[in-house]
Order: C-alpha cells, then sequence, then structure tokens
C-alpha cells in the first residue's frame, strides 16, 4: 500500500484552512499547515512574509495557498498598500518559486472572484476566462498574485490551480455575513421585499468540496475555477432563508430599490447598497464540466447548518 500524499496548506487555522485542513486529514492525506502561531504538532507557526518555505516543503506534493491578507480596506497609505502587496502577492509568489524548486506537482491557489470585479449586469456572468477588472484593493492584490504565479510556474513541472470563490459563508463566519445572520436572528423588519437581483454565494463545504476535487485530479490540471453552490439568491431570498432556518417568519416589506439606493450613497453607504441590490453572478459550468464536480451542500441545507451552528455556539456558556 502507498503512503499517503503529503499536502501544505498555508493559512491552516482560518475559516477556510481549518474547515479544509481537518477533511483532508480524515480523507486519509498527509496535511501539514502554517498559520501565525503553531497548534499541535501538524500546523507549524511561520509568518507569510518569511523568505524561507523549505522547512515545510520537503516531501510534499500538493500546496494549497489559503493565506491572505484579508478584509482589505481601500487606503492610500504607501506603507499599509505595500504590506498587502508583500502578504498577497509576493509571497505566494515566493512560495510558489520555492515549491517548483523542490519538486512540488500541483500548487492551489486560493483567490477571489474580486479579481474580475465587485459586479455583473442582468442576466450575465462572470466565466474563468473573463477578463480582470478589479475594483478594490484586495481584488488588485488577487489579480496580481494569479499573474506573478502564472509567470513563476509557467513551463515548469508544477502546475498552477487557481479557484475564485465569490462569498464565503458556513460554521463560524464573520464579518458582513455574520451581521446579517444578526438581523435575521432578531427577525428585525427590513425593506428588502422587492429586492430581485442576483448573487452568486459559496458555502464552505462546498468550497473545501471543489478544493480536494483539485486535490484529488488524476489529470494534470493547469486550470482556473469559478467556484459557486450553483444556486444565485437575491438578497430577498437569502434573508427569507436566514429567517426561516431560525424558525421564524420572515418580515420584509418593500420598498423601492433606487430609493435605498439613493439614501445609502448620501450616507456614503453606496458600496453596501451595491452587495445588498446589484448582481454579482459566476458561471461554474467550465468547473463542473472539468473535475466531474457538483456541489455536494444545497443552499438551504448550507444555510441551515451556519444558522445551527452559530445557535450551538450562542448556548455555550463561555458565551452567555
Amino acid at each position: 500500500m502507498s503512503e499517503p500524499s503529503k499536502l501544505l496548506i498555508t493559512g491552516a487555522s482560518g475559516f477556510i484552512g481549518n474547515e479544509l485542513f481537518k477533511k483532508l486529514s480524515n480523507n486519509g492525506f498527509q496535511v501539514n499547515g502554517t498559520a501565525r502561531q503553531s497548534y499541535g504538532d501538524s500546523i507549524v507557526a511561520i509568518p507569510l512574509d518569511t523568505k524561507d518555505w523549505s522547512p515545510v516543503l520537503d516531501g510534499v506534493e500538493t500546496v494549497i495557498h489559503c493565506a491572505a491578507l484579508a478584509h482589505v480596506p481601500q487606503s492610500d497609505n504607501g506603507e499599509f498598500v505595500s504590506r498587502v502587496r508583500e502578504y498577497n502577492v509576493e509571497a505566494p509568489q515566493r512560495l510558489a518559486k520555492q515549491a517548483k524548486e523542490k519538486g512540488v506537482k500541483r500548487f492551489i491557489f486560493l483567490s477571489s472572484v474580486k479579481a474580475l470585479g465587485e459586479s455583473t449586469i442582468p442576466s450575465s456572468s462572470y466565466k474563468s476566462t473573463s477578463e480582470y477588472s478589479p475594483e478594490d484593493l484586495y481584488g488588485e492584490s488577487k489579480r496580481d498574485a494569479e499573474l506573478v504565479l502564472k509567470k513563476e510556474l509557467s513551463g515548469s513541472a508544477t502546475e498552477l490551480v487557481i479557484i475564485r470563490p465569490p462569498l464565503v459563508y458556513g460554521r463560524g463566519v464573520k464579518g458582513n455575513f455574520k451581521a446579517l445572520m444578526g438581523l435575521a436572528k432578531k427577525n428585525v423588519p427590513l425593506p428588502f421585499g422587492a429586492v430581485k437581483n442576483k448573487r452568486s454565494l459559496v458555502a464552505l463545504e462546498n468550497l473545501v468540496s471543489l478544493i480536494i476535487a483539485c486535490v484529488k485530479h488524476p489529470q494534470p490540471l493547469n486550470e482556473t475555477f469559478l467556484v459557486s453552490d450553483d444556486h444565485d439568491v437575491s438578497t430577498k431570498e437569502l434573508f427569507e432563508t436566514l429567517t426561516r432556518a431560525y424558525g421564524k417568519k420572515p418580515k420584509l416589506w418593500a420598498c423601492p430599490v433606487w430609493l435605498m439606493r439613493f439614501g445609502a450613497t448620501i450616507l456614503g453607504k453606496k458600496a453596501i447598497a451595491d452587495r445588498l441590490f446589484g448582481n454579482l453572478q459566476l458561471d461554474i459550468t467550465h468547473t463542473k464540466k472539468t473535475l466531474n464536480w457538483e456541489p455536494p451542500v444545497s443552499f438551504q441545507q448550507a444555510i441551515q447548518i451556519c444558522v445551527n451552528h452559530e445557535l450551538h455556539s450562542s448556548n455555550k456558556p463561555d458565551n452567555q
């Protein structure tokens, strides 16, 4: 019986990396990880700006680079912009270069749909071949990382797989999605009854499943993949599904979208309005066909998993 494949996950203690680490370990892979601090023997502390990744690359067949500086605000501060570039562009390039030199077979890079842009026009979707058009610092850093990785690994024996997810939600989610869950839990009456936009999301379980499919794929794989739940939702449907997952009847009323957009713009919240009322759709046909893959968890199931975890966590004594 052959030895299990050896994998390296960067950002192995993060929202995505931790779930991926557990699933791959349970799938019989030999998994090591890096994070800001050590966790046991399998996850070691290596900062993203390290110049030497060699201690964790020996014998590794596949690298999955999840680590990044996320939730990056717009800034004209040169020092901050340089730090974003150091962590999100130069770090993966250094890791890829050293992985190539160590004979790593496949380098999987977790990018973002933000490398392509922030929105799509109605009845249109981003595809894996869509042109770059990032609109913020984070999206620009992911675009630049993709470009330097393609250049670094071009013509080498190390395959490059790029995965571009939209907003990821799941157990332990934070940020804007956590805030939406809070509103749904309180069942606050909201004016989203007339919102008919379409946005692609991806459940943590589905994203991890797609990454594992890329790890296991037996044929050479130099591809860029978009990923989603394959079920685009409106803000109205999202809130209704979240509220019902909490066992409550949604209280949505209809306010003209143009009026909400106008009010948000006046209040300096245009970006939030764009996410709540605009479209962002991904076409994952290429992903499903190439990998013979389907999202294993439905949107409704994933929302319930997310809500159940939040309810369980909030009922723990430490959180009371």
